[in-house]
C-alpha cells in the first residue's frame, strides 16, 4: 500500500500516467497465491513502443494460458517518471500487480535493437537489482534476454544469467516450468541454470569464457561447466498453424505507435538479402493457412474494436496465397469500416489489383525498398529487384492515383561507389518524371520521400565479415546525396552516423564491449534509440575510458578464419553458406529465392529433425 500511495502522488505529476497504471482491457490479473513462477516481460523502451510489439503480446498470451505461471509487463519509464521514481525511492515495478521487479522470479528482456542495451541496464538499476550477474545473490531474480540481438549475446553476457535463442512460444514456458520445479526442490540459481542450459536454445554465459590473441581477436572459447553444450542450437518451432495466437491482445492505455489489430501471416523469409539478419535467423518460412489468418483477423477485430488490420511478415506479398487472402480480407474490412495495412510489400511482386482495391477506400502512401541505386549493387546484396521492377511498379501506382511514394535505400554497402549514390538520385528524378507524364508538367500534389539508412554489418549474415563506413564517410555520402536530391517534390531523410557506429560495435562486439555499455550507463545513457536522448559525446567518452575502439569493432574487416564472438550460437544457417554468399556478392552473382528450390543454407540439416518435411 505504501508503494501505491507513492505512485498515486507521482502519477499526478507526470505527462502520461497511462503508461504505468496497468489495468488495460485484456490485461491479465491472477491470484498470486496459485502461481509457481512469476515473470516480468521487460521491454527496454517506452510503453507506446513496447505495446506495438507483437512478440510481447504472443508470449504474454502463451505464458498466461498456464494456470501456474504469470507473465506481467514492464517498460522503460520516460525521463519525467524516472526522475520522480528516484526522488521518491520507488523501484521499477510491473504493470499488472505493481510488484517491484526485484521480487519477481525472473525478469526477461526482449532485445530488438542494439541501441536499447543501455536501457536494459538502466531498468535493472531502477529496479535496485545489481547489474553484473556475478554480484546478484540468491535473493535476486533470474535475469534473462531473448530476441534477434540475442544471436550475438556477448556484449550483454556479464549482465545476463541466461539467454533464450530462437522461437519463444514453447521455450519460455518450458524454462518457467523448470524454474518452478527447481524452486520446489530448493535448488540454487546455479543448479537451475545447469538444468536450463540443456534445453535447446538456452545459453548461460557464465558457463563459458574467451581467450584472446595479442591482436585482440578471439583465440578460443572455453567451457567452464561440464553441463554446458559445446554450442547452442537456436530453438525452432516447426510450424505456426497450430500455435496459439492472441486474439484478445492487451489494448494500450496510451496510444501506441502501431495501434491496430495484427496477424502474423508467416515467419521467416526466403529472399536471402545479404545484409539482412532477420532473413537468415528466422528461416525456414512457416506459413499459416489463409483460412486460419482470416479467422484470427476477424476474432481480433471483434475482440478489440480496432479500425485497422495489419498483416505482419518480413515480406508480406511473398505469402503463397497473397492475392486471395488480401481480397477476402478487404471485403471483410470494407464491410466493417476497417482499413487494411500491408507493410513489407515487394517492389517486384506487387499485386496491383489488390492495391487498387485498397485505394478505393483508403488513401495512403506506398513504400518501396530498392536498397541500392544501381543494378550492380542490388545484385551484390542479392536484392532480387530490377530497374524494370522499380519503374513498372511506380508507373502503375501513379496511374492508379497514388500520390505519395517512399523509397528506402542503404548506404555504405560493400563495394559501393559514387556511381551507386548517383543511381539513388537518378531513380528519384525518373520517378518525378513518370509522375509528370501522368499528372502534367507541374506534377500535381505528388510527394516522393527518399530515406537512406547506414549499413551495419550483423551477425549471421553474409556481410558479417565486412567493415562499416566511418562516421566521416557516412556524412560525406549524406552531403553528396543532399546535393543531388535537390529535386522539386523530393524530400531526403538520413540516419545519424554515430548511432550506426554504436549499433555496429554491439552488433558484432565480443564480451569485452560490456565494459563500454557499463560506462555509458554510468554516464547517463539510456533510450538511445531516440535522437533526443542520444548523446554521441557520452558514447565517445564511454568507448575511450573503457578501452573499446570502434576502429576494431565497427570499421575493421574480419578475416574469414577469425573466430567470431557469436560462433557458439547456431542459428541453423551454416557458416559455409554465409561465406559462399559473401564470395558471390563480390562477383555480383545472385542466389535464387529458396521457395523455388533449396539453396543449401543448412537449415534443413538440423540434427534434431524438427524441420523434416517442412521445406523443400
Amino acid at each position: 500500500m505504501e508503494l501505491q500511495k507513492k505512485l498515486d502522488h507521482i502519477f499526478k505529476q507526470i505527462e502520461k500516467p497511462g503508461r504505468y497504471i496497468g489495468g488495460e482491457v485484456n490485461s491479465i490479473k491472477k491470484n498470486i497465491e496459485n502461481i509457481e513462477t512469476r515473470m516480468a516481460f521487460a521491454f527496454p523502451d517506452l510503453y507506446e513502443i513496447g505495446m506495438s510489439y507483437l512478440g510481447m503480446q504472443i508470449l504474454y498470451n502463451t505464458v498466461n494460458k498456464r494456470e501456474n505461471l504469470y507473465c506481467e509487463r514492464v517498460f522503460a519509464p520516460a525521463p519525467d517518471m524516472e526522475s520522480l521514481m528516484k526522488k521518491e525511492g520507488v523501484p521499477l515495478f510491473t504493470l499488472e500487480t505493481k510488484t517491484p521487479l526485484k521480487d519477481m522470479d525472473m525478469v526477461g528482456f526482449t532485445l530488438q535493437y542494439e541501441m536499447s542495451f543501455t536501457t536494459v541496464l538502466n531498468m535493472l538499476d531502477l529496479a535496485h537489482i545489481p547489474l553484473l550477474s556475478k554480484e546478484r545473490g540468491e535473493e535476486f531474480p533470474i535475469i534473462a534476454a531473448g530476441g534477434p540481438c540475442a544471436f550475438n549475446p556477448e556484449p550483454l553476457a556479464d549482465f545476463m544469467d541466461m539467454f533464450l535463442i530462437g522461437d519463444g512460444e514453447e521455450l519460455l514456458p518450458e524454462v518457467l516450468e523448470l524454474y518452478a520445479q527447481c524452486k520446489k526442490e530448493n535448488l540454487s540459481k546455479r543448479e537451475f541454470l545447469e538444468r536450463a542450459c540443456k534445453l535447446e536454445g538456452v545459453y548461460v554465459p557464465s558457463f563459458y569464457d574467451f581467450e584472446y590473441n595479442n591482436n585482440g581477436t578471439i583465440k578460443s572459447l572455453c567451457k567452464l561447466n561440464e553441463n554446458a553444450p559445446e554450442y547452442v542450437l537456436r530453438n525452432i518451432i516447426p510450424e505456426t498453424e497450430s500455435l496459439d495466437f492472441p486474439v484478445k491482445p492487451v489494448i494500450p492505455m496510451v496510444e501506441a505507435v502501431h495501434d491496430r489489430a495484427v496477424v502474423e501471416t508467416f515467419r521467416g523469409c526466403t529472399r536471402g538479402c545479404r545484409f539482412c539478419q532477420a532473413g537468415m535467423i528466422y528461416r525456414p518460412v512457416r506459413e499459416r493457412s489463409k483460412d486460419k489468418i482470416i479467422e484470427l483477423a476477424k476474432a481480433q477485430i471483434e475482440a478489440t474494436g480496432n479500425d485497422e488490420l495489419s498483416l505482419l511478415s518480413l515480406s508480406t506479398s511473398d505469402y503463397s496465397d497473397f492475392h486471395d487472402l488480401t481480397l477476402e480480407l478487404m471485403d471483410y474490412c470494407k464491410s466493417n469500416n476497417v482499413s487494411l495495412s500491408l507493410p513489407s510489400l515487394r517492389i517486384d511482386k506487387f499485386a496491383f489489383e489488390v492495391l487498387n482495391k485498397i485505394q478505393e477506400y483508403k488513401k495512403s502512401g506506398l513504400t518501396y525498398a530498392p536498397e541500392a541505386g544501381t543494378q550492380r549493387l542490388r545484385d551484390v546484396i542479392n536484392k532480387g529487384v530490377t530497374e524494370e521492377d522499380i519503374y513498372t511498379s511506380v508507373e502503375q501506382a501513379i496511374e492508379l492515383g497514388w500520390r505519395h511514394i517512399k523509397l528506402y535505400f542503404m548506404i555504405g554497402l560493400p563495394t559501393e561507389t559514387e556511381e551507386d549514390l548517383d543511381g539513388i538520385a537518378q531513380i528519384a528524378k525518373n520517378i518525378i518524371d513518370i509522375n509528370k507524364k501522368y499528372n502534367g508538367p507541374k506534377g500535381g500534389r505528388f510527394r516522393l520521400t527518399v530515406s537512406v539508412s547506414n549499413f551495419v554489418p550483423k551477425a549471421d549474415t553474409p556481410f558479417q565479415w565486412e567493415r562499416q563506413n566511418t562516421p566521416e564517410e557516412f556524412e560525406a555520402k549524406h552531403r553528396y546525396l543532399e546535393q543531388r536530391l535537390k529535386i522539386k517534390g523530393v524530400t531526403f531523410n538520413y540516419h545519424d552516423s554515430y548511432t550506426s557506429v554504436c549499433e555496429a560495435v554491439f552488433a558484432r562486439g565480443d564480451r569485452r564491449t560490456g565494459k563500454a555499455l557499463l560506462k555509458a550507463h554510468q554516464l547517463g545513457c539510456r533510450l538511445d534509440g531516440w535522437s533526443e536522448h542520444f548523446y554521441p559525446e557520452k558514447w565517445k567518452e564511454a568507448f575511450k575510458s573503457s578501452g573499446i575502439l570502434p576502429e576494431f569493432y565497427a570499421y575493421r574487416e574480419r578475416q574469414e578464419d577469425e573466430i567470431l564472438p557469436w560462433e557458439h550460437i547456431r542459428c541453423g544457417v551454416s557458416k559455409k553458406f554465409l561465406m559462399s554468399e559473401k564470395h558471390k556478392a563480390y562477383k555480383g552473382a545472385t542466389t535464387s529465392d529458396c521457395r523455388y528450390g533449396c539453396v543449401g543454407c543448412g537449415i534443413n540439416r538440423r540434427v534434431d529433425c524438427k524441420l523434416e518435411g517442412i521445406y523443400g
